[in-house]
This record gives structure tokens, C-alpha cells and sequence, in this order.
């Protein structure tokens, strides 16, 4: 399974954010601490906020912030919300350019590996990627001041 830079990408604005708690955010300096072009970050906070996952805050002084808690942020329902295509193999889709897939269990094999994945994401939160021990070191690394 692989995960889209998208995904990466939405998973990194929200730990930042989660590690800036309650102050504001902007894209700019998310960008820049992640060494991320500004461009491709628009679109995904647009997304992450029109999804209910931050709150963007207009204005002179806005920016972004989480919209609740970390711990209530599902990494599975995340990855869910942000990954366009999870089809692993052509049959997925429904196409039938496999000569074997009527006959062929490669598809099962995948679909229960593609759950797999996901029951072990849905057992972690937003919370879990930021260890207390580990906040320290996140936000020095990050810059967050």
C-alpha cells in the first residue's frame, strides 16, 4: 500500500497544527518548516477545512487551527478522506482487463490486506503521532516557536 504525497502532506499540516495547540498557524510557516512548497499545501488545507478537520481563520492575524481535538482525528478515516484511489490492483475498479478475474483470488487477497491496513490506522488518532515525550523534539525540529 502506498499512501499519496497528498495524504503525507495532510497528516504533516495536521500534526503541526496539533503541536501549535490553541495558536494559529499559517500555511506559509507550515510550509517552510516542512520544506514544502506553499502551493501544494493550499489545496490540501482547502480540503482539510472543508472537511471538518481544521478551521481557517480569515483575516489580518488568521490562519489555521484544528477543528476539536487531536484525539478525536482517526489516522483510518483521515487516510480515507484524503486518498482519491485505493483500488491496489486493476480489479478493484470493476474493469475487466485481467483475463483471469473470474476466476483469480488475487483480488480477495488484496481486499483483506487493504483492510488489514486500515483496521491498524483506525486504532490510532492524531493524538498518537504526538507523543508527549516526543512533542519536545517535534517542535524544535519543526521550528515552531
Amino acid at each position: 500500500m502506498h499512501i499519496t504525497r497528498y495524504t503525507d502532506y495532510s497528516l504533516r499540516v495536521l500534526m503541526y497544527v496539533a503541536l501549535k495547540g490553541e495558536e494559529i498557524s499559517t500555511i506559509g510557516e507550515i510550509a517552510e518548516s516542512y520544506d514544502i512548497s506553499k502551493n501544494h499545501l493550499m489545496k490540501v488545507v482547502q480540503e482539510l477545512n472543508a472537511k471538518g478537520y481544521l478551521i481557517a481563520v480569515r483575516g489580518k492575524n488568521g490562519g489555521l487551527r484544528l477543528n476539536g481535538r487531536a484525539e478525536d482525528i482517526n489516522i483510518g478515516g483521515l487516510v480515507r478522506d484524503t486518498e482519491q484511489d485505493l483500488a491496489i490492483v486493476e480489479c478493484f475498479t470493476g474493469a475487466q482487463g485481467c483475463t483471469i478475474t473470474p476466476a483469480c483470488h488475487l483480488k480477495s487477497v488484496f481486499a483483506a490486506a487493504l483492510e488489514a491496513f486500515f483496521a491498524v490506522l483506525d486504532q490510532y488518532t492524531l493524538a498518537d503521532l504526538l507523543p508527549k515525550q516526543k512533542q519536545p523534539a517535534l517542535i524544535k525540529l519543526l521550528r515552531i516557536s
